[in-house]
C-alpha cells in the first residue's frame, strides 16, 4: 500500500463517513497494494474490520496481485477461486503470484494469500488479448431503475438497533433491493430463491479498467447468498445463521465501469448439506450482460425461522 494510499484508509476510520466518495477512496486504497517483490504484493484490512476479511476484499487484492504481473492490453475474463480460511484483518496478507502461462492470446496467473504462513484463499486468473467474436446474450430482467428504489441504509433504518453495526458500517458500494429485501420476508417459508439488486460504487473511479473489475469483483460477494436466505425465510444478524464463502467463479464478458449501475440478478438453483449454490448475473443499465457469478457458500442454519 502507497503513502497516499495508507493515508486515505486512515481518515477513513477516522471520519467514520457511512458512504460516498470518502468510503470508495477507502476502497481503492485497499486495493493499492504494495509490491515488496517482484510476484509478492502485501494488503492490508480496514482497521474496523469484523471479526473475518471480507471474501470481497480478499478476492479483489488477489486479482489486482495478478493484474500487476499481466501486460495492460490483456484483460481478465475469468478467476476461480477457494476460500480456504478465515482471514485475519488485524495483519496483513501475502499475495504471492505464479505465472502459470504467458502464451499467445492467454495469460494465467496463480495468486495464493498468505497470514501466518498459511494460505487462507487461492485464486487462478485466465487473461485474454481482445479479438473479435461471435455475439449473444441474455436479456435483462424488467425491473425498476435504481433512481425509484431506497438505498440500503434507507431501507435498514428500522433495523438498525437489532443489526448493530451490520446496518450503519461504511460501505463503498451502493445497494437498491429492487426485490424485497430478505430482512422483510423472514419467517416466511417458500419464497422464490431469487435476489436482485441495483448496486454501483458509491463515487467516482480513476479510469483504470482493472480497478474497476476488481471493484466489482469485490462486490460480486454482496447480497449472492442472500438468495438462498431469502427461500428459507431468514436473515444474517437476525437469525442463527453461519455462513462463508467456499468458493468463487467470475466470467467477464463485456467492458463495464463500476461506478455505474449494474444490475444483480442473483437465484439459488440447489441447498443441500448445509451448502447453498447462488448463480448471479451482471447487467449494465443499458441492459449489456457483463459478468456471470457462481458461488457455494456454507450456510447452518441453527434456530428455525421465526413464525411470522
Amino acid at each position: 500500500m502507497t503513502e497516499a494510499a495508507r493515508q486515505a484508509a486512515a481518515d477513513l476510520v477516522k471520519n467514520r463517513v457511512p458512504r460516498g466518495q470518502p468510503v470508495l477512496d477507502g476502497l481503492v486504497a485497499l486495493l493499492d497494494l504494495e509490491r515488496i517483490e517482484e510476484n509478492i504484493f502485501r494488503g492490508v484490512s480496514p482497521s474496523d474490520s469484523p471479526v473475518r476479511v471480507f471474501g470481497g476484499q480478499v478476492a479483489g487484492q488477489a486479482l489486482v496481485a495478478a493484474g500487476r504481473t499481466v501486460p495492460a492490453e490483456r484483460k481478465v475474463h475469468s478467476l476461480h477461486a477457494y476460500f480456504i480460511r478465515p482471514g485475519d484483518p488485524s495483519i496483513p496478507i501475502v499475495y504471492e503470484v505464479d505465472r502459470i502461462r504467458d502464451g499467445r492470446s492467454f495469460t494465467t496467473r496463480r495468486v495464493v494469500a498468505v497470514q501466518r504462513g498459511k494460505a487462507i484463499f487461492a485464486l487462478s486468473a485466465s487473461f485474454h488479448q481482445v479479438e473479435p467474436g461471435a455475439e449473444h446474450a441474455e436479456t435483462m430482467p424488467d425491473v425498476p431503475p435504481p433512481d425509484e428504489l431506497p438505498s440500503r441504509m434507507e431501507s435498514m433504518k428500522a433495523y438498525a438497533e437489532k443489526l448493530g453495526p451490520i446496518a450503519t458500517m461504511p460501505r463503498p458500494i451502493d445497494i437498491r433491493y429492487v426485490t424485497d429485501p430478505p430482512w422483510e420476508l423472514r419467517g416466511q417459508r417458500n419464497n422464490e430463491a431469487r435476489n436482485q439488486v441495483w448496486m454501483r460504487a458509491d463515487g467516482t473511479l480513476p479510469d483504470d479498467e482493472l480497478l474497476h473489475v476488481c471493484v466489482l469483483t469485490y462486490a460480486s460477494d454482496m447480497t449472492l447468498l442472500d438468495s438462498i436466505l431469502v427461500r428459507h425465510g431468514v436473515y444474517w444478524g437476525f437469525d442463527q445463521v453461519l455462513g462463508a464463502s467456499l468458493d468463487h467463479a467470475l466470467w467477464f464478458h463485456r467492458p463495464f465501469r463500476a461506478d455505474e449501475w449494474v444490475l444483480y440478478d442473483c437465484a439459488s438453483p440447489t441447498a443441500s448439506g448445509a451448502r447453498g449454490l447462488a448463480t448471479g448475473r451482471f447487467f449494465a443499465q443499458d441492459g449489456t450482460l457483463i459478468a456471470t457469478v457462481v458461488q457455494e457458500g456454507l450456510l447452518r442454519i441453527t434456530s428455525p425461522p421465526p413464525r411470522i
